[in-house]
């Protein structure tokens, strides 16, 4: 049991620090970017449709709406 539990500590620690690199790479683009707003605007945008359009189609499925609400307070 005691193995397994230091793979999972090694892994999570190996996930922290790669989000942290993550971070600090985002960091540097914005810093380093002064238009980055512009060229993630398109990204942003559509990721909102997409989500938009899913929840639209899930309120219409058989307990979807339920779903939808169960969705968002797990994500609250």
């Amino acid at each position: 049991m005691k193995s397994k539990n230091n793979n999972y500590l090694r892994e999570r620690n190996h996930e922290r620090k790669s989000h942290d690199e993550q971070i600090v790479r985002w960091a540097n683009f914005v810093k380093n970017n002064k238009n980055w707003k512009l060229k993630m605007k398109p990204f942003i945008d559509a990721q909102i449709i997409i989500a938009n359009r899913f929840y639209k189609n899930l309120e219409k499925m058989p307990g979807g709406k339920d779903r939808i609400k169960l969705l968002k307070r797990i994500s609250a």
